[in-house]
């Protein structure tokens, strides 16, 4: 299981995506011990998340820039 420390470097979307169907091939190998399962279960869970915070921010982004309608106003992001 990869481990990405959330401290360091933010992860892209791309490479969480690939992490997440990584942990997704190993539940479905079923070759998993009970414990690595939850364990690749909860990798998953902090993935899908940290995909979905990903695109809410690219969603409210591009909202902004579609509001606007002259030129586009950078605006700061949570």
């Amino acid at each position: 299981m990869i481990k990405i420390d959330p401290m360091s470097t933010k992860t892209s979307f791309e490479s969480a995506l690939e992490q997440l169907q990584l942990a997704v091939k190993k539940l479905e190998s079923g070759e998993l011990t009970l414990e690595q399962s939850l364990l690749q279960f909860e990798e998953g869970v902090r993935l899908t998340r940290l995909c979905q915070e990903q695109l809410s921010s690219a969603e409210q982004r591009v909202d902004i820039l579609m509001k606007s309608n002259s030129t586009p106003e950078f605006q700061p992001f949570k």
